[in-house]
Parts: structure tokens; sequence; C-alpha cells
């Protein structure tokens, strides 16, 4: 799964990199833990309306996917990841997959590693829990990242206030996930679906119904293209947010 990421390129930068035609971005604040709930920003190919024409667009939605169904915002909270095995027969995704498909940028994102089984002393293992050392995986390059992802609307219902919505609407996105490149595999069995660039316009565009076509680029990314290294616990915690958190630190004194 992917449950934080980074998300710290400029939205000018990114636009430029994904060929964005409009930026609708009211802030840019770099984010060192991204969690779910957060306004992320998302490239989306946004269809020609009224006096309009089609374009490709950045701009933010909250993380975790409010089928268009939901009785309420807070089933988001349980669909911050995709499995790109079964988005097209998951209710909440099938139709977000065929129709509302998105890039996430991500500068890197945090998996959690087991480095000390539930076998050892309590005091390594809180609650019972094996201990995990937090890494940071990004691009050898240092370019951001290309997740693939699923965007769905959601119509607030009247007279309730939802953090993010506008107009009456609630966007939200689901990161896809595949399983793990033998690199990261170490790490966890899953890892998000990262695009080439030359899959950028296929997964963006609207028209694109084969879905068998648009499975076969969700595949684990090359080994080559990540580093990975080390990172504090500090991560662990959703309201830490500084550049300290992308040090590397040594992974049997991390803290």
């Amino acid at each position: 799964m992917c449950g934080r990421f980074i998300s710290t390129t400029a939205a000018a930068d990114l636009a430029e990199q994904f060929g964005v035609d409009e930026v609708v971005v009211e802030d840019d604040v770099p984010d060192y833990n991204v969690a779910p709930r957060a306004a992320v920003l998302v490239v989306r190919q946004r269809p020609a309306k009224d006096d309009r024409p089609e374009r490709r667009e950045l701009s933010r939605v909250r993380w975790g996917l409010v089928p268009s169904w939901a009785k309420d915002p807070g089933m988001g909270d349980r669909l911050i990841n995709a499995r790109a095995e079964t988005i097209a027969e998951k209710p909440a995704f099938r139709r977000a997959f065929a129709k509302r498909r998105c890039i996430i940028p991500a500068d890197g994102f945090y998996e959690w590693k087991v480095v000390a089984p539930p076998t050892s002393p309590p005091q390594t293992r809180p609650k019972g829990r094996p201990k995990k050392q937090p890494m940071l995986i990004h691009r050898r390059d240092e370019q951001p990242m290309a997740f693939a992802g699923l965007c769905e609307v959601w119509k607030v219902p009247d007279g309730i206030d939802v953090d993010g919505a506008a107009d009456g609407w609630l966007v939200t996105c689901a990161i896809v996930t595949t399983s793990a490149n033998e690199l990261l595999a170490p790490i966890h069995d899953r890892m998000p679906a990262v695009l080439p660039t030359s899959a950028w316009g296929e997964w963006l565009d609207p028209s694109e119904h084969d879905l068998g076509a648009l499975a076969l680029l969700l595949r684990p990314a090359p080994d080559e293209w990540f580093d990975v290294y080390p990172v504090s616990t500090r991560v662990n915690k959703a309201d830490s947010n500084d550049p300290l958190l992308l040090a590397e630190v040594p992974a049997e004194s991390a803290s």
C-alpha cells in the first residue's frame, strides 16, 4: 500500500513536466509527510465544456476516494489505495478507472520495514507489534514520480459541511498500487503504480476505454528507477512535517 508520500516540487515545475495547460492551485506549500485526507496535487485531462476547450489541468483534490454512491465522505478513509488487479471489478473503483483516471505527482513515498519480529523483547515492540523502520523511496534521478491515480466526484448533501468540498461537490482520489518490484519487496509486497512518461497520455485520456490495455500500464516500475534509505521514526506521526524527515539515518539507531 501507500499511506504516506512527499510532495515538494513547485506547481509551476510540475505543470511544465506534465504538460499542463491550466494550473488551479491556490497554495503551493511543500508537504514532507502527506497523509490521507490531505488536499493533494493531481493532473487530470478535463473535457471541453461550454466555451472551454479540452485541457490538462493541475489542481488539488482530497486523498481518499469517496464513490458517488457513498453515504458519507468517511468512506474515503478506507479507500486511499486501489489495487491494480481489481480496480476494473470493485464497485468503489470501476467507474473511476473507466472514466476518471489521474496522475498524482510525488517526490517520494514512505514504507515501513519490519526490523524486529513480534518475538522480540516487549520494549522493542509496543503493544505487541513488530518494530518497523520507516524507509524513504524516491527516484534515483530526483524527478517527481507519476503515481497512477483515480478520481471520483461526490455530491455533498444539503446542510452538511465537508472539508475540501467546493460548490457542493467533493473531488477525491486514490493511488493505484501494484505488486512490489524486487528492490522494494523486502520492505512491502505492494508499491504505487509509477507510470513512465510514455504512458501519461494514454492513462489520462478519457476517451481511452480499453481497460485491458490500461491495466498493462500498472506493472511494477523497474528497480533501477529508485533509491531507498532509512529515515527517522518521526515520520510515523502525521503532524511531523519538515525537511529533516528526508534525512537518512542509521537503520539500527533510527529515532
